[in-house]
């Protein structure tokens, strides 16, 4: 695809994000429909699906995995598979710019309201995990350690995230996934 064709696709996406969260925030997740959503953002409800599979992969799609899959793959190999994958995480961070802070935020916000999501955000975080197993898997790592010290550093984050919306709104997702993963590090007081 040119470069242009996917810098506009990237831009209706995100517009198509922005706008569903607007709906969710100001008349509920429930009440929001995909016609709704896709009016909205000046789209088609085929051309929403073509970005979004779901309505509630609006909230859960994580576009990050091969990002963190990568980042995990490029720590040190002689690091304990633990150590890797914590780092590689808090690496994938650097790039987080304050837009998708924010967004990522409101997100969380509608998700953790929302019991009936809970299914699609396992499956969300189960895709991550594949990711980097497989990437530690590649590398030599036993398939049964890679999934407990991935699951570990994803039961962290994700515990982080559900209580980020009651931090003060200055709390930024960097700061809490950091401190999260900072429980896990190497030395600290169990």
């Amino acid at each position: 695809m040119p470069q242009e064709l996917r810098g506009k696709a990237k831009r209706t996406r995100e517009r198509m994000l922005l706008v569903a969260l607007e709906l969710f925030e100001r008349q509920g997740y429930r009440a929001t429909t995909v016609s709704q959503i896709a009016d909205a953002a000046g789209v088609t409800s085929m051309t929403f699906f073509r970005h979004f599979p779901t309505k509630d992969s609006v909230l859960v799609t994580d576009p990050y995995d091969p990002l963190i899959a990568e980042a995990v793959g490029a720590q040190p190999p002689e690091l304990p598979a633990l150590e890797r994958v914590r780092l590689g995480f808090l690496s994938a961070l650097d790039g987080i710019t304050p837009t998708e802070d924010a967004t990522a935020r409101r997100r969380v916000a509608v998700a953790a309201e929302l019991p009936e999501l809970r299914g699609a955000l396992a499956a969300s975080t189960q895709a991550t995990q594949d990711a980097v197993v497989a990437t530690l898997v590649a590398q030599g790592v036993d398939a049964l350690d890679a999934a407990v010290v991935t699951a570990a550093c994803l039961g962290a984050i994700s515990a982080a995230l559900f209580a980020w919306s009651a931090l003060p709104a200055e709390v930024s997702l960097d700061a809490v996934v950091r401190r999260a993963l900072g429980q896990l590090a190497p030395g600290q007081p169990r």
